[in-house]
């Protein structure tokens, strides 16, 4: 694939240095200044390219998206934050036949982690069990609660009268751990994902691009894993 990257911080360096291990060419790298020049101009800079991952900051998600999806280039959209404008971004996608794959979290093993909270706490839900999740990421880290904790929350939070409770932290170096507990009169159950780096995260997105390929419309990346994991048996 030829990928356009928007954003050239740690995770956009990150997946540079992953698309090139795989084979991938990068054919632009797209910086906030020239994001700054708007979206007419970013979609000069998009097109020709089979997919754009973006991984800046929340406020530049629509503009990022018009841009796409006017230079017709399917976008994987890796910035958190941004839910509340999810509604008018599904609008502008669709309205412009493009394609975009979003995610609180690209990273495989959250995902799975995803299905493993959503088993546990439909076994919990069945007996005394008061539910709550943790979590933790570095200090540069802009969202508290993160996107992932949201997901979470909305996953063990089905079919409760009450909200979740989350705690956050936002602290040095911490690439992201969370915690997903399950606390009794007699015990307390904890399910923990923690990210050793960022690799997991920029591995997803380059997956999330070779799986949008060919596709219109909006997806959520966990929602398309049973299809995306199947597409890479061999």
């Amino acid at each position: 694939m030829k990928l356009a990257l928007i954003g050239y911080g740690a995770m956009g360096r990150l997946v540079e240095t992953l698309a090139k291990d795989a084979g991938h060419e990068v054919g632009a790298v797209i910086t906030s200044r020239e994001v700054s020049d708007g979206a007419g101009s970013l979609a000069e800079g998009l097109r020709g390219h089979d997919a754009a991952i973006d991984f800046t900051v929340a406020g530049a998600v629509p503009l990022n998206v018009e841009a796409c999806v006017a230079a017709g280039v399917p976008l994987v959209e890796g910035t958190t934050g941004w839910g509340a404008q999810l509604d008018a971004v599904r609008q502008a996608v669709e309205r412009g036949g493009g394609a975009l794959i979003y995610g609180a979290n690209f990273s495989v093993g959250v995902n799975l982690f995803y299905r493993l909270v959503a088993h546990a706490a439909e076994l919990f839900g069945a007996f005394d069990y008061e539910p709550f999740i943790e979590e933790a990421h570095h200090s540069r880290k802009r969202d508290a609660p993160s996107g992932t904790a949201l997901r979470l929350r909305e996953i063990v939070g089905a079919g409760r009268a009450r909200e979740v409770p989350v705690a956050s932290t936002r602290a040095g170096h911490i690439p992201g751990t969370h915690r997903v507990g399950f606390d009794g009169p007699a015990d307390q159950i904890v399910l923990t994902h923690a990210a050793r780096s960022r690799e997991g995260f920029a591995s997803g997105a380059l997956v999330a691009a070779e799986w949008i390929q060919g596709r219109r419309g909006v997806y959520e990346f966990s929602e398309t894993l049973d299809e995306i994991l199947k597409s890479r048996e061999p």
